[in-house]
């Protein structure tokens, strides 16, 4: 249930993500009314405080732009939710597989591009992702069609982080 009522007229498709109010009580009343039902919220959910928030009242939530701008919000899903996380990956593990991935997929005439856009918020809220952000969005470096340049965008990001000690 989407916590947010489009306006049908005179709001852009991206207005009406941000100005009509979320109203994430009245799925929660849902819930209430008819418990038997599984109820799943959308809406405004960014974070793991707001994630956790919403399980206090509901069966699920549906995370959607957030975790497209913000991949790394879900990747500890599993510790968070139900105490598991198993051999979790690092975001240095995801550019090296994207990396292996990437080369091959230009082998069969895949552009680069279209792989670097969905990993543009890897590493958000991170010292450095503007600049991974700003590499992989170059136009002249995509058209290369080099998955290197995944790693070198990753070393700006080790150059960017704090020392340790």
């Amino acid at each position: 249930v989407h916590a947010r009522n489009a306006w049908l007229s005179g709001l852009s498709p991206r207005e009406n993500r941000e100005i009509p109010p979320l109203r994430h009580e009245f799925v929660h009343r849902l819930k209430r009314d008819f418990p038997g039902l599984v109820i799943v919220v959308n809406g405004g959910l960014k974070s793991w405080p707001d994630i956790e928030a919403q399980l206090r009242h509901v069966d699920g939530v549906m995370i959607g732009r957030a975790a497209y701008h913000d991949p790394w919000l879900i990747a500890r899903a599993d510790e968070r939710l139900f105490g598991c996380g198993g051999n979790a990956r690092t975001r240095e593990d995801v550019v090296l597989a994207m990396v292996e991935y990437a080369g091959r997929q230009a082998t069969q005439g895949v552009p680069l591009r279209g792989i670097a856009r969905h990993m543009l918020g890897l590493y958000h809220g991170e010292p450095g992702a503007r600049r991974w952000r700003r590499m992989l969005s170059d136009p002249v470096r995509l058209a290369l069609n080099d998955a290197s340049l995944l790693l070198e965008a990753r070393g700006t990001i080790e150059r960017a982080l704090p020392e340790a000690g």
